[in-house]
């Protein structure tokens, strides 16, 4: 999920945040460096998690420290073996190696143009990474065995906020702060077709499970649900009084769940009716990610208030919250076999959370 950044001034250094698609000045940050595939894995074990709400299922198992700059976005692949992640500043793509017990490796780093990296997927057979870059609205394709850039797709006039690929590995499907929702095809890169309606920027894009429904989060405040094979829109759900900056949807097909700006609160929708199911509060600033586990029975959610929140999808109980990045956390990702939670942080840590039966 694309940062949007409040100004904060900490020790008088300055560097480039982007505030809502304008460029600020601010001290979170101020250098960026390109490393080589042969960089250094630091890694930092921290065995006790800090819940709020003690939760022995869940426990922090690593924080990696191999980013100079924050950790915009984080995907972990189909066969559980690898998380990818996407960084401002440096524009890298770091792969790393996810084991079992949580362990994690920096396999390479990928690198092209200093562009930064917005937002990353992996494909459904673990051949493909796709990422999203800020200012010069490309994606690129990449091949997750090598680290070989593949191809270069360009079509958005501005920052691509995210990207997404079908299930059925055919289609990318990329939201943009020029407003359009573009879709591809992933072979050949060819452009399919162009989806326009949202009168602002982009911020998020999901794919349904079963290949039919493209789901979109705007700053105009509102969802918009299309049909992947047409480009048709179906609905548009105006429930959030603030930008949506993050969307999922349940691996059951039937459930959306959005993070909005500013208010801090996830709403969970019926996405075969449009109806708001309900509201979900605890967040005390602008959730940035949103994620569900796949049996269906999880949330994730990743905030600026620094603290990952994790709900039961049928009831919208909070179930803990998991506290120790000390900054905005911009993106989550829960592994296919529901056994770990990957978040990125403006600390430029990633934290990985093994989730114990």
């Amino acid at each position: 999920m694309f940062p949007i950044c409040k100004i904060v001034k900490p020790k008088g250094q300055l560097s480039l945040i982007p505030l809502l698609g304008a460029i600020v000045l601010a001290s979170s940050w101020s250098s960026c460096v390109s490393l080589s595939n042969n960089s250094p894995t630091v890694l930092a074990q921290e065995p006790t998690p800090t819940l709020s709400s003690p939760n022995p299922n869940i426990s922090l198992v690593n924080t990696l420290t191999g980013h100079s700059v924050p950790v915009l976005s984080v995907a972990i692949s189909p066969d559980n073996s690898t998380i990818v992640s996407g960084s401002w500043g440096d524009g890298t793509i770091k792969v790393w190696d996810l084991d079992r017990l949580g362990v994690v490796t920096l396999k390479k780093t990928l690198t092209s143009d200093s562009v930064p990296v917005l937002s990353v997927a992996i494909s459904p057979d673990n051949s493909t990474i796709v990422s999203g870059s800020w200012g010069d609205g490309t994606i690129k394709v990449w091949d997750l065995r090598t680290g070989q850039l593949k191809r270069t797709l360009e079509g958005h006039n501005d920052s691509v906020y995210s990207v997404a690929i079908s299930p059925d590995n055919s289609t990318i499907v990329s939201g943009s702060r020029d407003g359009t929702i573009k879709v591809w095809d992933l072979r050949t890169g060819q452009l399919k077709r162009t989806l326009t309606g949202h009168t602002y920027r982009v911020y998020s894009v999901a794919i349904s499970p079963d290949n039919s429904t493209i789901v979109s989060g705007s700053y105009d405040k509102t969802m918009k649900v299309w049909d992947l094979r047409t480009g048709q829109l179906k609905t548009t759900l105006t429930g959030h009084s603030v930008p949506v900056l993050s969307v999922a949807i349940s691996p059951d097909n039937s459930t959306i769940v959005s993070g909005s700006w500013g208010d801090g609160t996830i709403k969970v929708w019926d996405l075969r009716t449009g109806q708001l199911k309900r509201t979900l509060e605890g967040h005390n600033d602008s959730v940035y990610s949103v994620a569900i586990s796949p049996d269906n029975s999880t949330i994730v959610s990743g905030s600026y208030d620094k603290t990952i929140k994790v709900w039961d999808l049928r009831t919208g109980q909070l179930k803990t919250t998991l506290t120790g990045h000390s900054d905005y956390v911009y993106s989550v990702a829960i592994s296919p076999d529901n056994s770990t939670i990957v978040s990125g942080s403006h600390d430029k840590t990633m934290k990985v959370w093994k989730v114990f039966p």
